[in-house]
């Protein structure tokens, strides 16, 4: 059998979650003197005192190392292989840690065999990868084969954001002081992807509903060159009204389909601040998601 693992950074429709089709290894943020499991918190109360934050921001931390080896000891001694997906290695060491581990538990069980993948994203632009990896396993596929899958899901994905603030982002070091000032000054608002596994500006606008204007747009594009969508959902930092909002008089009415709406984890969202944004998988591989070789996303045993 093989055991499909992620992290809390990775948004799982709820239904597969409690299924327990998905096994999600959480991680962690400390505010205010206080540690949370983030796969648990209540999200919405988070973030409602998000953008109220003065002083000491919230941080986060990684799953630790005997979590990892419990998690791939047990699958080892059931003589289970293990498929990994984990946020990107450029914006946690989660993806390291698990690696490490697997390396570990295989070198006291050299039966064992797994593929983590590096998902280079994080949130709904991670969600591809899990669910394209979920239906070729249960489709009898082998861990090869899954892992294959889950790297097209990386590939197909983006997800395009625009923070209110720019505050959060150069507090956890993402973007530099000077840019944070101008644009604060300015009231420019970028829309920003993640590429390659790190964060980008892929375009900028004078106001946060221009912002939101580019980020269809956007979408708009990759659809028409990329085959159409098989995926999309509203992510949201902070206000859940302001998303619920966007899909109502925008989303919704502009892509003539429903539109599901999720909160990004709040270890994400302590270091973006308030933001509104929407991740999507397109039919065919976007281009410029992945500009290297995407096998070196995967690491097997």
């Amino acid at each position: 059998m093989i055991r499909l693992v992620t992290d809390s950074t990775i948004t799982v429709p709820e239904s597969i979650r409690v299924s327990g089709k998905v096994q999600v290894i959480s991680l962690y943020v400390r505010w205010a003197g206080q540690e949370y499991e983030d796969a648990t918190m209540d999200v919405d109360d988070f973030y409602g005192h998000l953008d109220a934050t003065s002083g000491e921001l919230p941080t986060s931390s990684q799953p630790s190392a005997a979590t990892f080896e419990s998690c791939f000891e047990e699958a080892a001694c059931a003589e289970d292989e293990v498929l990994g997906i984990f946020i990107s290695s450029a914006l946690s060491g989660t993806y390291e840690g698990a690696l490490r581990a697997a390396r570990a538990v295989a070198a006291c069980h050299p039966q064992f065999k797994f593929a983590l993948i590096d998902s280079s994203s994080c949130g709904g632009d991670a969600t591809p990868a899990v669910l394209e990896a979920l239906d070729a396993i249960e489709s009898g596929a082998s861990l090869d084969h899954a892992a294959q899958r889950a790297l097209f899901g990386v590939q197909s994905s983006r997800f395009l954001f625009s923070p209110v603030s720019l505050d959060f982002l150069r507090a956890g070091g993402r973007i530099g002081r000077a840019s944070a000032l101008i644009g604060g000054l300015m009231q420019i608002r970028p829309v920003l992807t993640v590429t390659d596994g790190s964060v980008r500006v892929l375009a900028k606008a004078r106001s946060h509903k221009k912002a939101l204007a580019a980020i269809v747009n956007q979408i708009d594009a990759d659809i028409a060159g990329r085959g159409g969508f098989k995926r999309l959902i509203v992510h949201y930092i902070g206000n859940r009204q302001s998303a619920l909002d966007w899909v109502r008089d925008v989303v919704t009415p502009h892509f003539d389909r429903a539109v599901d709406i999720a909160p990004v984890s709040p270890v994400i969202g302590a270091h973006v601040g308030p933001a509104l944004g929407i991740a999507y998988q397109c039919n065919l591989p976007l281009q410029d998601k992945i500009t290297g070789n995407v096998q070196q996303l995967l690491c097997t045993c």
